[in-house]
Order: C-alpha cells, then structure tokens, then sequence
C-alpha cells in the first residue's frame, strides 16, 4: 500500500469523527427559559465538543507530521494506524458521554464517563506512539535517524501515554479539570514534538 492511500483513508476517518462531535450540541427550543439560559446550561456539551475538536485537529495535524517522515508502509504499521483511527472514531461517543453525564450532574455516571472518555484517550495515545515509534525505526534501520534521537523523540512525542492515565484519575474527582488538562496536553501536542521538518 502506498503512504498517500493510507494518509487519505485515514484524513477521511478523522473528517467524519471530527464532524460528528458537532452532532450533540443542540439546545431545545421548546424548554422555558431563554437561549442564554440554555446555552448555559449545556456547558458541558461545548465544553466537552471544544476540548474533543482540539485533541482530534491535534491528531490530524501531528498524524501529517509523522507520515512526513515516513519512508515505508507495511503490515503492522497499517495495523498500528488502524488501532489509532478506531480509537480516534470513539470520541465523539465518549464527548458525548462525559457531557451528558456532567449536564444531569450524577456523581456515579461522571465517574464512569471520565473513566471511559480516559481510556479512549490513553488507546489513541499508545497506538499513535506506536505508528510514530514504526516510522522512527525504519528510519534508524535505513541511517536516516541516530538511535538516541529516536529515542529522545519517543520520551517526547510518548508524553501522553504517562499524561492520559494521569488525567483520567484527575477525572474521576473532577472531570471538568480533567478536560482543562487534556485541553492543556493538546496545546503540548500543538507544537512539533515529532521532528518531523515543516
């Protein structure tokens, strides 16, 4: 398979998963009470769709990054990148369900919402470290790239398989600053850790 094939499958994958987040945000015009009113009320529904945006365009972007330096394509790295896109296609459910849980305020269902929008987060984390960490070694195995430096930009671009399982505690005691920490590891992820030349 060639590289262009599977960077346009996966841009397809991760347009539609981005595009789906917009699909809960939805305010009821037959409730009382005015639009502000409940545009205030749904914060956890922008909130959630703001920070899920920003962790999927992240993707997108270091995805192009990594593939810049990708010099082969072969059978497990289009399995590593496969693991990544099913995670990456969950979030909008996960958005979903950490916003609903925040809007009926159920301490019990927060919990399991943040758990499960946690582990989405740590899967995507590891497979993208995976991909990244199959692109660096044919590198180190074609000269291209000195061990040591593979190594330092796995530490780096790895952050956040330490990072998500960390936020995802943080969640379980208070899941709108889990989503301020993962909101803040996307800004982390915004800058190039890949070493990838734009």
């Amino acid at each position: 398979m060639t590289k262009t094939r599977l960077e346009a499958f996966s841009d397809g994958v991760l347009a539609v998963a981005i595009t789906l987040l917009v699909l809960d945000l939805r305010l009821e015009p037959e409730q009382s009470g005015g639009l502000l009113d409940q545009l205030v009320a749904a914060w956890p529904s922008f909130a959630a769709y703001v920070v899920s945006f920003l962790v999927i365009g992240v993707i997108w972007v270091n995805h192009h990054s990594i593939f810049r330096l990708a010099t082969t394509v072969d059978r497990p790295l289009l399995f590593w990148n496969l693991i990544l896109l099913m995670f990456v296609t969950t979030i909008p459910f996960t958005t979903a369900t950490l916003a609903g849980a925040l809007a009926e305020d159920s301490p019990a269902d927060i919990r399991v919402a943040a758990v499960l929008y946690g582990a989405v987060s740590t899967g995507f984390a590891v497979a993208f470290t995976l991909v990244y960490g199959r692109i660096t070694l044919a590198l180190v195995r074609a000269g291209s790239m000195p061990g040591a430096a593979r190594r330092s930009a796995l530490i780096r671009f790895g952050a956040g398989t330490l990072f998500y399982p960390l936020l995802t505690v943080v969640g379980v005691i208070n899941a709108p600053a889990m989503l301020v920490g993962f909101a803040a590891l996307s800004v982390f992820y915004l800058f190039n850790q890949t070493g990838a030349r734009e």
